[in-house]
């Protein structure tokens, strides 16, 4: 299957919603993670997301031209040829982008997008994120009202958040502290500027409840998914929905290291996707270092010797990287209960 159209793409969420499990968005930055992403979710029989920072696309432009956009489309043209050779689907999306970089990563993907369609073609990116996490709610929101218009002009859905995600991520960092925790006025006002995402222009709701990125020890960090279905609770007492409705479709961030009962409760509340960087980072490197370790003599040239070709080609550690990522990922498919779920070509 190729990319998932963008009619495919609207199946997907609204079979997670129905079905009540989520994707898997993987972050990727390389040829190499984008296979070990997509061989998982085929391995899961699952199908899946697969994203792009901005840090993560600068980087897949290379070191000489450290572009965001030039990465981004890198990446994702070579996921299209990639996807082809398999019977799931894969949608595109691309990652936490803030304000002082909208111009310089989401707006011109959202027009290269736009040009495809107005071809009639399909869309390069099935969604991006705007994330206003740092900027005050009201522009938070006003901004997303645009790129909601936008995106789904070029046939593809917004992400947006509200609330702040703690940790550090490409650069961007914020403190674990109350700010963690999406509000019922939070939730009023995305009602009042965006509606709820299956009413009017679908979207996705990064709401916050205690993630941060990255991984701390047991304690350090208190997850609250009870501030999902708060927020589901506003809006079915707003929009004069039925008790146990569910209206926003969710994101979860800050996902990796979460206990399987916080992630199984979260999907109780309406998390249709869940982000996946850190744990598929490290997966992703451990049996580099094992290689390395391993095979010392092998991949240095120690004491004028000549090394062994056979252990220092990438090929011989890089292989060993991608099944150990995609094995994390097929974990990270079967905790979301997606796993086996693929319709494929069906869908």
């Amino acid at each position: 299957m190729p990319i998932a159209t963008p009619e495919q793409y609207k199946d997907m969420l609204d079979r997670a919603r129905t079905e009540g499990f989520a994707y898997p968005a993987i972050n990727c930055t390389s040829s190499e993670t984008i296979n070990a992403a997509i061989k998982g979710f085929a391995d899961a029989g699952s199908d899946g997301i697969i994203q792009f920072s901005t840090g993560g696309s600068e980087f897949g432009s290379g070191l000489n031209v450290k572009d965001m956009v030039t990465g981004a489309v890198a990446l994702a043209e070579f996921a299209h040829v990639i996807a082809e050779k398999y019977d799931i689907l894969v949608a595109l999306h691309t990652d936490h982008c803030p304000e002082d970089k909208l111009d310089t990563f989401v707006r011109p993907l959202i027009e290269i997008s736009q040009e495809r369609v107005d071809r009639g073609e399909n869309p390069l990116f099935q969604s991006h994120m705007w994330d206003g996490s740092a900027t005050p709610l009201d522009r938070n929101l006003e901004i997303a009202k645009e790129l909601l218009e936008k995106t789904a002009n070029a046939k593809q859905i917004l992400e947006i958040e509200i609330g702040v995600v703690g940790g550090e991520e490409d650069g961007v960092e914020n403190e674990i502290n109350e700010k963690l925790y999406t509000t019922r006025e939070d939730f009023q006002a995305t009602l009042d500027a965006l509606g709820a995402g299956n009413t009017g222009q679908r979207y996705l709701l990064a709401a916050t409840f205690g993630n941060v990125h990255g991984v701390y020890k047991p304690g350090n960090v208190k997850l609250k998914p009870e501030v999902l279905k708060m927020g589901q609770d506003v809006a079915v007492e707003k929009l004069g929905l039925n008790a146990g409705d569910l209206p926003f479709d969710f994101v979860f961030h800050g996902g990796s290291g979460s206990a399987k009962s916080e992630i199984e409760e979260a999907l109780s509340y309406g998390v249709i996707k869940m982000n996946v960087d850190t744990d598929t980072q490290y997966a992703f490197t451990r049996p580099i270092a094992a290689h390395m370790f391993g095979n010392y003599d092998g991949v240095l040239k120690v004491d004028g010797e000549v090394g062994n070709k056979k252990v220092y080609d990438p090929r011989s550690y890089l292989k060993k990287a991608e099944q150990a990522m995609s094995e994390r990922v097929v974990e990270a498919c079967n905790d979301l209960k997606s796993a086996g779920k693929s319709k494929g070509a069906k869908a």
